[in-house]
C-alpha cells in the first residue's frame, strides 16, 4: 500500500488539523502520539496492551537496533514488525540523536559519523546512505534521514555549518532510497535562529520527501522559546504533508504544537516518568510514592478508563512501587500511555467538532492550576 497523507478537518481558529496517514501496515489518525520503543519494545508493556490503549504507531531506533541485535538478524526474521510482534505502523528514528549524544565517542565528517558503541566500544560509521539502507532492512513504515541534533545553546557559526551539512545529508538520503512502500521524512534544523530554519526549509521542502520533521527543540531552551520556534518552524512546512515534532512530549507542549499544525509526536516522558513513580492524571501529575496514598482506596485517576485505574487503588500502586515490584512499572506505564492516547483522542474530537480553541484553553488552564 502506498504512503499517503490527507488533511480531513482544519480548525478555524488555529493551525490544528485532523489527518489520515496511510501506511503499508495500517492507518494512523493524526494528531497522534508515538510511544518510544527504542530497542524494539516499549518498556514494561506488551504489544497487545499497546493495542488495547489505542496506540496506532510506535517509534523504533536505528542506532540501537543496528548495534543489537543487528540489522541482519531482524531482516532474516522477517523485519521489525514480525520480530517485535507489532502489526501496526512503525516509524524508525535515524539514530542521529543517540550518536550525537555520545560526545567524545563520536566524530562528525561530511561523509557521516564515526562512533564507538556504548555497548562494547567497537567502532562504527553511519552515513546518510547506510542509515536509509538499515531502515529499509528493518522494514519500518516511516524512515528518518540522518541529521545532527544541534545542542542549545550553540554558536551561530556552529549552527550554520551543522544545518548546511544536515541539508546535504538529506539530499543524499533521497538518492539512496529504494523501497516504495517506506516513507522518508526530512528533518528541519537551524537551532534557535529563524533565518537558518527558513533557509533549511527552503532547501528541503521542494524535494520529494513524504513528510517533514522539526528537530533540535526540547533541548533545554525556555518554554516560551520552544513554543515560538515550533510554531515558526511548522509554518515553513508544506500543509499537504505530515509534520512531526521530534522529542517534545509534555502534554501542554503537545497541545500548543497541535495548534501550530503538527501531526506526530514522540517522547519518553510517559514511560520514563512511570518508572520513577510519576503519573499523569486529569488533576495534574501524581507522585505515587507519597505517604498520603498509603491507604487511599481511589484509582490513580478517577476519570481514566485504563486497566490500572479500573482495577487497582492508589494504595496498592504505592505498595508495589515501594516494594520494588516489576508490576509497578507495568501498571504505571500502562496508565501514562493511556493518558497520552486519551489526550490525542480528545484533541482529534475537539478539532472535528469545531471546538478546539475552547477545549485547548480549558485543558491547559486545568494543567496550569494543577501544577
Amino acid at each position: 500500500m502506498a504512503f499517503s497523507f490527507t488533511v480531513i478537518k482544519k480548525d478555524s481558529s488555529s493551525s490544528a488539523r485532523v489527518g489520515r496517514l496511510v501506511t503499508a501496515h495500517g492507518v494512523v489518525e493524526t494528531p497522534a502520539f508515538m510511544p518510544v520503543g527504542t530497542q524494539g519494545a516499549v518498556k514494561a508493556v506488551s504489544p497487545r496492551e499497546l493495542e488495547e490503549i489505542g496506540c496506532q504507531i510506535l517509534l523504533g531506533n536505528t542506532y540501537h537496533l543496528y548495534l543489537r541485535p543487528g540489522v541482519e538478524v531482524v531482516r532474516e526474521l522477517g523485519g521489525l514488525h514480525r520480530f517485535m510482534g507489532w502489526e501496526r505502523p512503525i516509524l524508525t528514528d535515524s539514530g542521529g540523536f543517540q550518536v550525537f549524544s555520545l560526545g567524545a565517542m563520536r566524530k562528525i565528517t561530511e561523509d557521516g559519523v564515526r562512533f564507538q558503541s556504548h555497548l562494547d566500544g567497537s567502532s562504527h560509521v553511519l552515513t546518510p546512505e547506510s542509515v536509509v539502507e538499515i531502515q529499509e532492512a528493518l522494514g519500518s513504515d516511516i524512515a528518518m534521514v540522518l541529521d545532527e541534533c544541534i545542542p542549545h545553546p550553540a554558536s551561530r557559526e556552529y549552527v550554520i555549518a551543522s544545518t548546511e551539512r544536515t541539508a546535504r545529508w538529506a539530499e543524499r538520503s533521497l538518492k539512496a532510497r529504494s523501497r516504495e512502500d517506506q516513507a522518508l521524512f526530512a528533518i528541519l534544523q537551524g537551532g534557535m535562529y529563524e533565518d537558518l530554519r527558513t533557509e533549511c526549509a527552503r532547501r528541503m521542502t521542494p524535494l520529494p520527501f513524504d513528510g517533514f520533521a522539526v528537530g533540535g527543540l526540547g533541548v533545554g531552551e525556555a518554554e516560551e522559546l520552544l513554543h515560538s520556534m515550533a510554531e515558526f518552524s511548522a509554518a515553513l512546512l508544506p500543509e499537504a504533508r505530515p509534520r512531526y515534532l521530534m522529542g517534545v512530549g509534555r502534554p501542554e507542549d503537545i497541545i500548543h504544537a497541535v495548534s501550530s499544525g503538527y501531526d506526530l509526536f514522540d517522547c519518553v516522558l510517559p514511560t520514563r516518568n512511570a518508572r520513577t513513580g510519576t503519573l499523569f492524571t486529569s488533576a495534574g501529575k501524581m507522585n505515587i510514592k507519597r505517604a498520603e496514598y498509603a491507604k487511599d482506596p481511589r484509582p490513580a485517576d478517577e476519570s481514566c478508563d485504563c486497566y490500572c485505574c479500573r482495577r487497582f487503588s492508589r494504595a496498592y500502586l504505592r505498595h508495589l512501587y515501594q516494594a520494588g515490584e516489576i508490576l509497578a512499572s507495568c501498571l504505571l506505564t500502562l496508565h501514562n500511555l493511556r493518558f497520552y492516547h486519551r489526550l490525542m483522542e480528545k484533541l482529534r474530537q475537539a478539532i472535528r467538532e469545531g471546538r478546539f480553541e475552547t477545549w485547548s484553553k480549558n485543558t491547559q488552564g486545568k494543567m496550569q492550576n494543577a501544577n
